[in-house]
């Protein structure tokens, strides 16, 4: 799974137009939203405006204002309910009041939707992206880190959902509120606007270079935090081995150094922060002193009023305030944007099996054949070469082999967890690729010999979650291939939790229950893949029985290396460097005094 992100355009437009796409069903609460960020821009300047009309009209008592209509027309409203100067300014000053309770009121609702939109956003984006990793090939969990998917599913779309609550919509008010506050300053007095704006420039070239730095930097913390996460989740599943070969202090080290490059990640980014903040309060700062240093000459020549001024020191903060805002919110919406690429990165993946199957049956009756079969999981490096064989309904075969073999790679293919690059296998005599993956797996059941147990009960993990499996059907089932006395002996007995992996059960148990698992979906095509290679004997006698329950009527095909499991097999195949070598029943091979023989000579001697 590449970890690269474009550093070149500040925002990516195609991105962004994606993100944009997911609000769908909350567009309306999304542009309730939009409404309320700019009706709260739009009326920024009136407080201001307020507290210099307030000055100028009750405390310098300026009789008319020709050259503003604004507070002209104030004064025409009011003069009639007032009849003193602290009337006035009482009226003033309720009017302020209000006005923040209104702009505090609206912001809340504002910021209330704007989250509630980000966590619907994610809540569906999330699901969407599961569902689409769920039909990814095994090929392509082979070359990608779990770790990787866990980024992507959590943090990354936590990340999207800052873009929503926290981004995009505030960049725009930000930007309206930048807009009204200049257009109103040049409408009241263009020259102290002027003299305010003169740092501006410097603040626009210092933007421009803390959002390419930011950018960047965002990535590397990216970057590092997905690696922290599938080292982590790495060796916390593997901490079996990293116990028994004594590597703690190694790995250790291997983890200090990749958390040293994540905070010096983090420490880069904090500089360009550290940098570009004191900057924007240094040109606040400066701005006022020049508006001081002019206004106060123009107010003692009478060009501009005292209340004037006030309000121009008011629009100061709140046309700096924007910026530096801009400044987080673009650290917002550039972390998203950079999340938002890595997550449609894995949605633009075209790593799943096709499944256009255009045959209509459901139910397969088990007759198998692979014909001229070759299959390699890396370009042409053969795994699979030249594999023929052929099985009647309800018949038993069994593959024998080395590892590395090609053994389990055969049940990859029927089960089509991985695509053949040559040849045909047919079921019942219908292509494979013919027929609908759901057919496919509902029919083809495998019990690996290492099982996988999900953290939950023994019930759970053997029905899936599939409401049509009761809790009697799972029980009968237990008693057939005999494992209910082990599982009523548990705490709890079918609501007893395995933890994860089934770590809390003997490797016997996890292959009985996988065996119960397989019982219980009622599969026409069973597949053991090395199911009695790797415990003990009184389980191994357990399983034989089960064995013997779960292949009665049922196409089978096993793989083991205990030849002393597939004596009874109607046709065994020997396999050697991805081709069949030998084939035929138990007493056939010995008979051949072949690579069979060998390896049974071997086992029993």
């Amino acid at each position: 799974m590449s970890e690269k992100s474009s550093q070149g355009n500040v925002f990516d437009s195609g991105i962004l137009k994606r993100i944009l796409k997911q609000v769908g069903p909350y567009r309306f609460r999304f542009g309730l939203t939009g409404f309320m960020v700019i009706f709260l821009a739009l009326i920024v300047w009136i407080r201001p405006a307020l507290i210099g009309f307030g000055i100028d009209a009750y405390i310098a008592k300026v009789p008319s204002f020709e050259k503003d209509k604004f507070k002209q027309w104030l004064l025409d409203i009011t003069s009639p309910y007032v009849d003193s100067p602290t009337e006035g300014l009482v009226v003033i000053f309720s009017a302020v009041i209000v006005l923040l309770v209104v702009e505090s009121l609206l912001q809340f609702y504002q910021t209330y939707l704007a989250n509630w939109v980000a966590q619907s956003v994610t809540l569906d984006l999330r699901s969407k992206l599961f569902k689409h990793i769920l039909s990814f090939k095994l090929k392509y969990f082979d070359k990608n880190p779990v770790g990787a998917f866990v980024t992507r599913l959590v943090s990354d779309i936590d990340g999207i959902a800052d873009i929503f609550s926290n981004g995009i919509l505030s960049v725009v008010g930000d930007l309206l509120k930048l807009t009204v506050v200049i257009v109103i300053m040049v409408v009241t007095d263009w020259k102290l606007t002027l003299i305010i704006l003169a740092p501006i420039p410097v603040l626009l070239i210092a933007t421009r270079i803390f959002q390419k730095a930011i950018k960047k930097a965002f990535i590397q913390v990216r970057n590092q935090v997905n690696k922290i996460n599938v080292f982590v989740q790495e060796h916390v599943t593997g901490m079996a081995i990293v116990q028994t070969f004594h590597r703690e202090s190694k790995e250790q080290e291997r983890f200090e150094q990749i958390n040293k490059e994540h905070r010096d990640a983090n420490i880069r980014s904090i500089w360009a922060f550290s940098i570009f903040f004191p900057l924007v309060e240094l040109l606040s700062a400066g701005s006022v002193a020049l508006l001081l240093w002019w206004g106060m000459g123009e107010t003692i020549k009478g060009s501009t009023s005292l209340g004037t001024l006030i309000s121009f020191i008011l629009y100061i903060f709140m046309l700096y305030r924007p910026i530096r805002q801009l400044a987080d919110r673009f650290n917002v919406l550039q972390m998203g944007i950079v999340n938002s690429e890595r997550v449609f990165n894995v949605f633009d993946t075209d790593a799943f099996i096709s499944d256009e199957g255009t045959s209509t049956t459901t139910e397969l009756k088990g007759d198998i054949q692979f014909k001229d079969i070759w299959f390699a999981y890396n370009d042409e490096d053969w795994v699979l070469k030249d594999i023929n064989f052929e099985m009647k309904e309800g018949q038993t075969i069994a593959f024998v082999g080395a590892t590395g073999a090609g053994k389990s790679s055969v049940i990859n293919l029927l089960s089509r967890f991985y695509e053949y690059q040559k040849g045909t296998i047919t079921i019942d005599g219908a292509d494979l690729k013919t027929l609908p993956l759901e057919t496919v797996r509902k029919n083809v059941a495998v019990v690996l010999q290492d099982v996988f147990l999900f953290s939950d009960s023994v019930l759970n993990n053997i029905t899936l979650y599939d409401p049509s499996i009761t809790r009697e059907q799972v029980i009968d089932a237990a008693k057939a291939v005999g494992a209910h006395d082990f599982i009523m002996r548990l705490p709890g007995n079918y609501d007893y939790d395995v933890k994860e992996r089934g770590g809390m059960l003997s490797v016997g148990q996890r292959q009985l229950l996988a065996f119960i698992r397989a019982y219980v979906y009622k599969p026409s095509i069973l597949v053991l893949d090395e199911a009695t290679s790797s415990i003990d004997t009184e389980s191994e006698e357990l399983i034989q029985k089960a064995t013997e329950e779960l292949t009665k009527g049922r196409t089978s095909i096993v793989i083991a290396h205990r030849l002393s499991t597939i004596q009874k097999a109607d046709r065994i195949l020997v396999m050697e460097a991805g081709r069949i070598i030998e084939q035929g029943d138990h007493q056939e091979l010995l008979s051949k005094n072949g690579h069979y023989k060998m390896l049974f000579e071997m086992q029993f001697e």
